[in-house]
């Protein structure tokens, strides 16, 4: 679901979609572009695909498979015990040998017909070994002969060679978002690097010379909440931030920042209208940048904007309000990083509400809410300015224009955080 019934395609190319919002009345030169529409031009933003790196395990969680995984082994590599036990040889009771089997160890001697061993879990089998008898199923008498406690079928208890793959057998598609299992995997497989997708770098650039950095609001100052913020949102939406400056109202510091910037993606904080210290779009114009987006029907957020400032990099310019900013993130940032990233999008899913919500007449808004048994719960405090609703937030909900009435379903963007299982909500 989309906000927009109309724009359900999101596969769309970004000039057939763009045609798509104009023939159908909404988007037209000039003007903001419907909500749906934006994020669809974000995520389909023009660039050279980046080359893949070889990343070390411990460095690679959260990238993206930039080339298939392929077993360099047979796992398990050779037959291993699957339990503690004693591994037997033929029919019982058996001869217990006085040494054990432990993982690790070099392979074992064989076993001839009435004999067992010790053996703890993952430790090499014996040759000739027909099974391994759990220690709870088993009982040695005073002679040391071992009696099985219930019937023992061939095989038992054993992990084979290659039960789980051959060499050579794929294991990972490219594209596959690195998890911790999929670490194991690799590291299973015989892996000590692996080929990925490069995370993107950001840079941040913090405008405003009303903004404080410490202490509390005085004499017209106020505290930089963005600051703080968007590093660690961008980290979550698997950026490599490198830099966050701070640098006023200075126009010839903006140009100069955007000049020299090594950045994937710059995001900028406040300055996107058409104010007296308003320096984004004239900057923007001065370096020749293309501008993609140019405001979103989308509230709060509207005077958010995106353009591609160099062959390979891009700019987010954000609202100076911090509610207004998430969303300038979740809608252009978002979509900007998963590409570069190499990351699928998140199939998208709704909830019903759990009380209405007000809604602007022509505008999509985002709202925040908490997931609560299979419902959004709308959150209070959730004006531009405004982080109170956020900070408790498990996800936005995407309202039509209009609003959205009790059970109405409405697309949910859950936040990176509460996607790891790391929710800020409470009951």
């Amino acid at each position: 679901m989309t906000a927009h019934g109309q724009y359900e395609d999101v596969d769309l190319d970004v000039e057939e979609a763009l045609a798509l919002v104009k023939d159908s009345g909404g988007h037209r030169p000039g003007e903001a572009t419907p909500w749906p529409q934006a994020r669809v031009t974000a995520a389909r933003a023009p660039r050279t695909p980046t080359a893949p790196v070889s990343v070390p395990l411990d460095a690679a969680l959260g990238l993206v498979l930039a080339a298939p995984l392929t077993a360099l082994t047979d796992l398990p590599s050779f037959d291993t015990s699957a339990m503690d036990g004693w591994a037997v040889a033929g029919p019982g009771p058996w001869h217990v040998r006085p040494e054990g089997v432990l993982a690790g160890h070099a392979e074992p001697a064989p076993l001839t017909d009435g004999e067992a061993v010790r053996i703890a879990t993952g430790a090499r089998i014996p040759q000739d070994a027909t099974a391994v008898l759990r220690s709870e199923h088993g009982r040695t008498d005073d002679k040391d002969r071992l009696h099985a406690t219930r019937d023992v079928v061939h095989g038992q208890d054993i992990r084979p060679r290659g039960q789980e793959c051959r060499s050579g057998d794929a294991l990972l598609p490219p594209g596959t978002h690195i998890t911790p299992p999929a670490l194991g995997l690799a590291a299973a497989a015989g892996y000590d690097t692996v080929s990925a997708v490069p995370r993107p770098r950001a840079e941040v650039l913090v405008l405003g010379d009303e903004l404080l950095t410490e202490g509390l609001p005085h004499e017209g100052l106020i505290r930089d909440a963005l600051g703080p913020m968007l590093p660690p949102w961008l980290r979550a939406l698997g950026a490599d931030v490198i830099a966050v400056r701070r640098l006023g109202d200075d126009a010839e510091a903006l140009h100069k920042a955007l000049q020299h910037s090594e950045a994937d993606l710059i995001v900028t904080t406040g300055g996107t209208a058409a104010g007296p210290v308003d320096h984004v779009h004239p900057t923007l114009r001065r370096i020749g940048a293309q501008l993609l987006v140019n405001g979103v029907k989308v509230r709060p957020g509207h005077p958010m904007l995106l353009a591609r400032t160099k062959r390979n990099q891009h700019l987010v310019g954000l609202p100076g309000n911090p509610l207004a900013a998430v969303s300038g993130l979740l809608t252009l940032a978002e979509p900007l990083l998963r590409t570069l990233a190499g990351r699928l999008a998140p199939e998208p899913y709704t909830l019903p509400l759990q009380e209405a919500v007000h809604g602007h007449p022509y505008d999509t808004r985002l709202i925040p809410v908490m997931l609560r048994e299979d419902r959004a719960v709308p959150l209070h405090y959730n004006g531009p300015a405004m982080l109170r609703g956020i900070a408790v937030a498990d996800a936005l909900a995407v309202v039509p224009p209009g609003g959205g009435r009790p059970g109405q379903e409405l697309e949910i963007l859950e936040l990176p955080w509460a996607m790891a299982g790391m929710g800020a909500g409470t009951a």
